[in-house]
C-alpha cells in the first residue's frame, strides 16, 4: 500500500472520530443545559413543606412570647401572590422573629454560612430557604431560583444590607433587592426590626431576654420602572427608596441615599 493511501485512510478515520466526538459533545451540552434549567427552578421539597409548618407552629409561639413585644402592620402583607419582604439586618433574630410573626410562609435568601453549619443547615433545608454564596461573583443562578419562586407566587425575604450591622445602624444597601423586584415586577414590603440588636448582636454568643418590635410598612410598587430598560442608577434609586422607608419604620437615619425622601413615589394598587 502506498504511503499516500495510508495517510488518506488515517485522515478519513480521524474525520469520523472527530464527527463522533462532536456529536458526543453536543449531547453533553444539551444535558448540561437541561440540568442548568432544572437547577435554576425553585422546587420546594416535600419535607420543607411540612418542616416549615411544624417548626413555625412549635417554635413560633415560643419566639413571639420570649422576644417579640409588638407587631404593627400585619395587614400590609399581601395575603397571596409574589412579594418581596425587605428588612434591616441587626441580628439573627431578625428572620427568626419575623418568621414567627408572619401570616405567610417566607423564603429568605440566606448566606452560604448557614448551609455549612450542621444545625443551621438542617433548619435552612427544613424551611425551604434559598442559599446565596456571597463570595461568588456570579449571582445569576440564585437570581433565577428567586425569580422562579416569585413566579410560583411565593414570598421572598431579603436583607438589602447583605450582613448584620456591627453597631445597629443602617448600612449602605446592595442593589440586589432592586435587581429582583424590577424584572419580576413585584411589590416590596419594607420591614423595620427594632430591638433585635439588643437581643443578640453579631458580637454576642447568646441571646438576651429582651423584646423586639416589628413594624411592617405598606407595599411599594415600582410601576414606573416596569417598561423601561434598567440601568445601574435605576437599581440604586429603587434600593434607596426601599431603605428610606425602612429607616422611617425603624426611626433611624439612612445616610447612604442618593435620593431625598421627597423623591419617593408610591403607587398602591
Amino acid at each position: 500500500m502506498k504511503f499516500s493511501t495510508k495517510i488518506k485512510r488515517l485522515f478519513k478515520k480521524t474525520e469520523k472520530e472527530i464527527e463522533k466526538d462532536i456529536s458526543k459533545i453536543g449531547a453533553e451540552i444539551k444535558d448540561i443545559a437541561k440540568a442548568d434549567i432544572e437547577f435554576f427552578e425553585y422546587e420546594e421539597k416535600l419535607f420543607a413543606k411540612w418542616g416549615y409548618s411544624i417548626i413555625r407552629k412549635t417554635l413560633g409561639p415560643i419566639i413571639r412570647w420570649l422576644w417579640v413585644s409588638e407587631i404593627e402592620g400585619l395587614e400590609n402583607i399581601p395575603k397571596d401572590g409574589p412579594v418581596i419582604i425587605a428588612s434591616n439586618h441587626e441580628s439573627y433574630f431578625d428572620f427568626l422573629c419575623f418568621t414567627a410573626a408572619s401570616p405567610r410562609k417566607i423564603h429568605y435568601m440566606a448566606a452560604e454560612k448557614f448551609f455549612n453549619k450542621a444545625v443551621w443547615k438542617q433548619l435552612m433545608q427544613l424551611t425551604g430557604q434559598i442559599r446565596v454564596d456571597r463570595k461568588h461573583p456570579d449571582k445569576s443562578k440564585v437570581f433565577q431560583q428567586v425569580f422562579s419562586a416569585l413566579k410560583q407566587g411565593r414570598m421572598i425575604g431579603i436583607f438589602p444590607e447583605g450582613t448584620r450591622s456591627p453597631d445597629g445602624k443602617l448600612l449602605k444597601a446592595f442593589t440586589g433587592v432592586a435587581k429582583i423586584a424590577l424584572p419580576a415586577k413585584v411589590p416590596v414590603v419594607p420591614i423595620g426590626m427594632i430591638g433585635t440588636y439588643e437581643i443578640m448582636s453579631r458580637h454576642d454568643k447568646r441571646p438576651k431576654l429582651k423584646k423586639a418590635k416589628i413594624k411592617i410598612g405598606k407595599p411599594i410598587y415600582f410601576n414606573e420602572y416596569h417598561n423601561i430598560e434598567h440601568k445601574d442608577h435605576h437599581f440604586r434609586e429603587v434600593t434607596d427608596k426601599i431603605m428610606l422607608e425602612i429607616a422611617e419604620l425603624t426611626g433611624e437615619k439612612y445616610l447612604h441615599a442618593e435620593l431625598g425622601k421627597e423623591h419617593i413615589k408610591r403607587e398602591i394598587e
